[in-house]
């Protein structure tokens, strides 16, 4: 028999498909060395009692107590590490003035290190007691303060991919928060690559690059096409904004007669591994291209909320082959829980189905076959993510990494409303994805490894 790091048994939710959640209830998980799933057993699977007898009471063998669940653990495609600093703030204005009078100060203040150490430990450390066991990070232009991010997430043990961000454009960043030039925005986004690379190395769960314009306004055409050179020339992974809000889709139309969508495609920065954050005002030739070109869609329900002037519709995009996953968009988006993200998602879609005019008969007012349900909400925070990553991670399956949040349902203070004991999984499963609180979250593993727990 094959010797397993780890053995977990319990009942388990994962995503079979976008719509259709497997429920596996009983099961052992067996765990190798490395931190992946190596094989998953079914009670009624021959091996089942032979594992059993093999692992039962030994230190790496984890049995869920009555009430406890895994799910897969969040992959938050979009957040700021430095944003953290003001979450909560000036969420009533237009995106244009949330940057330039809260944001680009806030993001300035990372030269400095030891505020850049504090905020980013706890972002890092907030994103985990949530269950985030991956998060796709911008930081900022600073490349040493990014660097750093880098490694509070390898030693905090979360699956950080982090990007130097590229402001080099000075008709639309502020004299004191930019890039000193577009020759400097490049060779420190190379350095920042080679560094975070050589880190990996030594990082049981991963940490990664990636080549990071903050948008389209923010750059210049010469640092696209030499992030999308670099981009090429070490494999990384690439994140963005596109066609966020009326203001940002219409700067790239009157910039290059095109939409955001086919100006970073002319700069190679979109592929397998790009991931482009909100993408509400995508038409389906950009759908088709992002289809086409392996580029995933970040959907920030909560952010888009406050700054996208529209709901995105998702599952006209999923329907027509485009990758998406989810976002908590720290800190346009208020909160760092991809469950409170997951529910919003619902929502929003909901609201685009059934419009929100009454003046309008309701048969014109909304947007037919918009709506998707908390199944695909949590394929997006899960599997979702990992495809648009293109990594084996939010599916509790063999061969993907072991990256688990345990539930507790019976916490005194947050018990969910589950009164029968012979009480439907799925409608346990849908219990879980609307009430649970962060103190249901008791412990969180990544790549086999405890990150996280309460007592």
């Amino acid at each position: 028999m094959n010797k397993y790091a780890q053995v977990f048994q319990g009942t388990a939710f994962t995503s079979k498909s976008p719509k259709e959640v497997e429920i596996l209830e009983d099961y052992l998980f067996c765990i190798n060395d490395k931190g992946m799933i190596e094989q998953v057993v079914a009670p009624t699977n021959n091996d089942y009692s032979i594992l059993l007898n093999a692992y039962e009471g030994k230190e790496n063998f984890h049995r869920l107590a009555e009430g406890q669940y895994f799910l897969p653990g969040f992959i938050d495609l979009h957040v700021h590490a430095p944003q953290w600093a003001q979450s909560g703030t000036a969420l009533d204005i237009p995106l244009y003035d949330w940057l330039n009078t809260y944001t680009f100060p806030i993001e300035s203040k990372f030269s400095d290190l030891e505020f850049a150490k504090t905020v980013y430990e706890e972002v890092v450390n907030t994103l985990l007691a949530n269950g985030t066991t991956t998060a796709l990070y911008f930081a900022t232009v600073h490349k040493e303060a990014s660097f750093m991010l880098a490694e509070i997430c390898a030693n905090k043990g979360q699956r950080g991919l982090v990007g130097k961000v590229v402001m080099d454009n000075p008709d639309q960043n502020p004299d004191f928060y930019r890039d000193a030039s577009t020759k400097t925005a490049l060779e420190d986004t190379e350095a920042f690559i080679l560094a975070v690379k050589e880190l990996a190395k030594t990082t049981k769960q991963g940490v990664y690059p990636v080549v990071t314009p903050r948008f389209i306004p923010s750059c210049t055409d010469d640092a696209l096409k030499g992030l999308g050179e670099l981009a090429a020339k070490h494999d990384t992974h690439i994140q963005s904004h596109c066609s966020e809000s009326d203001w940002e889709h219409g700067y790239v139309q009157d910039r290059f007669q095109k939409n955001d969508a086919f100006a970073l495609n002319d700069f190679g920065l979109l592929g397998e591994k790009s991931v482009m954050a909100h993408c509400n005002f995508l038409d389906d030739n950009d759908a088709n291209l992002f289809a086409e070109t392996g580029t995933a869609v970040c959907h920030c329900p909560i952010s888009n909320a406050y700054f996208a002037n529209s709901v995105i519709p998702i599952a006209h995009l999923h329907a027509k082959g485009v990758e998406i996953g989810l976002g908590s968009d720290i800190s346009g988006g208020f909160s760092p829980s991809l469950f409170d993200n997951a529910r919003q998602a619902v929502i929003s879609s909901r609201m685009l189905e059934d419009g929100v005019d009454t003046t309008l008969p309701a048969s014109e007012r909304g947007v037919p076959s918009s709506r998707i349900t908390i199944n695909e909400a949590f394929y997006l925070a899960t599997a979702g993510g990992g495809e648009g990553l293109s990594l084996p991670i939010g599916r509790l399956a063999e061969k993907y990494a072991w990256d688990v949040q345990i539930i507790d349902t019976k916490l005194a203070t947050a018990k969910l409303p589950i009164f029968n004991v012979e009480e439907d999984l799925s409608d346990v499963f849908q219990k879980i994805m609307y009430l649970v609180r962060p103190e249901n979250i008791r412990e969180v593993w990544v790549q086999g490894e405890k990150v996280h727990s309460r007592i």
